[in-house]
């Protein structure tokens, strides 16, 4: 199934969609699975995704987009509450990076 099959519909600013909506979903447009089996599906490339990036790796879906992780430097930060000041560690973080098909998709003026 293509990315462009999912949905048809504009996205209302704020709005969001739950891991079951999606799963519903497209058990509804694949009337052949079961949406148990659906759901497996589903986590099992959650999970693999998941098990990628905490190895370090890039996963990229081609026509949706990118996740690198990143690497952030420990910092000092400050409590909001009292300003104290506080020690940060070093973190990794998955960010997502669409590609240029879902960017047109999204912003169709700026084609």
């Amino acid at each position: 199934m293509e990315w462009s099959t999912l949905s048809t519909e504009i996205a209302q600013p704020g709005a969001y969609m739950l891991k079951s909506e999606l799963i519903e979903k497209i058990a509804e447009q694949n009337p052949h699975l079961y949406e148990r089996d659906v759901e497996a599906i589903s986590n099992a490339i959650l999970d693999t995704i998941t098990t990628a990036l905490a190895r370090g790796d890039r996963v990229e879906l081609r026509g949706f987009g990118g996740f690198p992780v990143k690497k952030r430097e420990a910092r000092t930060g400050r409590n909001p509450r009292n300003g104290a000041e506080v020690a940060v560690s070093e973190k990794v973080v998955p960010v997502f990076k669409t590609s240029r098909d879902m960017h047109h998709r999204l912003n169709p003026r700026d084609s």
